[in-house]
């Protein structure tokens, strides 16, 4: 079956079928972050969203199959930093390298925020927050954050997933490929 699919018809559901309104998006980049008593962690996300006006709230989703993801169900709080513009090298630098096998805070400016998690000193915007809730929603996990302190940062612009350069993953984001 042809994946095209002409104005008025209908496709299967599934992934094909959120594609349609999914490709024309253009996602910002973010670099979530995150700490527990033993180990420090970040990664690059897309999937990011304010979730409440009142009381304000943030809605953040990590693969399960992420080293992030394995430290931040066991943190207080989560630190989410949009990416700016020119900010190609840190995107490679926590979407392209896993917590696995090395430490990425070794290689970028970082202070530990009022969760313990590691805050970036260079990005666009910055917020930090306390974990309300986790939900299982598929592959990825939606963390529910509470946001504390952030600000803005020191790069403009945005880093968006069309305007980045092929990523090749730490780790997948899905284990059927």
């Amino acid at each position: 079956m042809d994946d095209a699919t002409a104005p008025g018809e209908t496709q299967n559901v599934g992934l094909h079928a959120i594609d349609g309104l999914v490709e024309r998006r253009d996602f910002p980049l973010y670099v979530v972050t995150t700490a527990d008593a033993d180990e420090r962690s970040g990664c690059l996300a897309g999937f990011v969203t304010q979730c409440s006006i009142d009381p304000p709230r943030l809605l953040v989703c990590l693969s399960t199959l992420n080293h992030t993801y394995r430290v931040g169900r066991r943190a207080a709080g989560l630190a989410v930093h949009l990416l700016g513009a020119d900010q190609v090298d840190l995107a490679r630098l926590f979407g392209e390298l896993t917590g696995d096998t090395a430490d990425k805070f070794a290689a970028c400016r970082w202070r530990a925020g009022l969760t313990g998690s590691p805050v970036l000193e260079e990005c666009a915007a910055w917020v930090e927050g306390r974990i309300l809730d986790q939900l299982a929603v598929g592959d990825h996990t939606a963390f529910v954050v509470d946001p504390v302190q952030g600000g803005a940062g020191t790069h403009r612009g945005q880093l968006t997933y069309q305007s980045a350069p092929d990523l090749r993953p730490g780790h997948p984001a899905r284990t059927d490929g």
